[in-house]
């Protein structure tokens, strides 16, 4: 289709998907199941209007935004996903990762490691570099944009791949995450359990631990899209195309997503057998995503 991109077939293909697993599958949980249908409906001809009109008229801005749509997506898309929890299962998997986490690591990491550091540098460190995150994904997109469509190309469609994927398996696995357990719940396993965390003085005095606070407030879902860590996951495949096409920045943005995989685990977010699955979900998807996107130029489809 004229102006079309990989990225748009993907966008929209995940965009139907869900609205017909939604149409089929809604039951009585989802009361308002219509609307998420439409908005999606809704989603998939907004993108196509993008995409025509940018194709039509060359504005900087309309290209810009034709660009990036999907970076605004996520936020949406995600937070959805907490939304349709109960397509396929009714309740969370939490039991299960608590357990192998304690298997694993003898101890439940998402709790013992701000126990052990309760420090504010140590806190602040942890939770700058959690918020790092979003800096990263907008950071290296824009890097890439203005050193050559073809490589920004590559990248908003790998990174929206591995979201996308990571998305989809919210919906299939439920999964709260320990984070969850601060409203209050017991998340239990047979072996283990996480109860809310006692967040040291030191840590609540820190000016990120609040921002992300806020963060979590606003954006973030409740629970129920934990396993495999996106965080995790993206932020590896954001360090992929540094690593190809940004060398200069290849050592500060490898050591950043050291740092934010031991703080999704110290700031609670994340069993840490979801970062172990972010990096697995991160070395399938992201060479998969570029093998898939060298076949498609090689096609020599637009």
């Amino acid at each position: 289709m004229r102006g079309y991109r990989l990225i748009d077939y993907l966008t929209q293909g995940y965009l139907a998907v869900v609205a017909l697993l939604i149409l089929l599958f809604h039951g009585d949980e989802l009361p308002h199941w219509p609307l998420f249908v439409a908005a999606h409906v809704a989603a998939i001809g907004a993108v196509h209007a993008l995409v025509r009109l940018d194709s039509a008229y060359h504005i900087r801005v309309l290209h810009l935004l034709r660009c990036f749509y999907p970076m605004i997506l996520y936020t949406f898309l995600y937070g959805e996903t907490h939304r349709l929890d109960g397509l396929f299962y009714h309740g969370y998997l939490d039991g299960f990762f608590i357990d192998l986490d304690q298997r694993i690591f003898g101890a439940q990491p998402s709790r013992t490691m701000m126990q052990r550091l309760p420090y504010t540098w140590v806190s602040e460190a942890f939770y700058l570099f959690y918020f790092s995150y979003y800096i990263m994904v907008l950071t290296v997109g824009l890097a890439l944009y203005f050193r050559g469509e073809r490589k920004f190309w590559q990248y908003i469609t790998v990174v929206s791949f591995i979201f996308y994927v990571c998305y989809l398996t919210y919906i299939f696995l439920p999964v709260m995450g320990p984070y969850s357990a601060n409203d209050g719940l017991l998340l239990r396993g047979k072996i283990a359990s996480v109860e809310p965390r006692i967040v040291p003085a030191p840590v609540t005095a820190g000016a990120f631990y609040k921002v992300m606070g806020k963060i979590y407030d606003v954006a973030e879902p409740g629970g129920g899209a934990a396993f495999p860590s996106s965080h995790v996951a993206v932020a590896v495949a954001t360090l992929w195309f540094t690593w190809s096409y940004l060398r200069k920045a290849r050592l500060p943005h490898f050591a950043a997503v050291v740092l934010l995989c031991l703080a999704t685990v110290y700031c609670g977010y994340h069993y840490a057998v979801d970062v172990l699955g972010g990096l697995a979900t991160a070395a399938v998807l992201a060479p998969l995503g570029m093998l898939i996107h060298r076949k498609w130029d090689a096609a020599g489809v637009a």
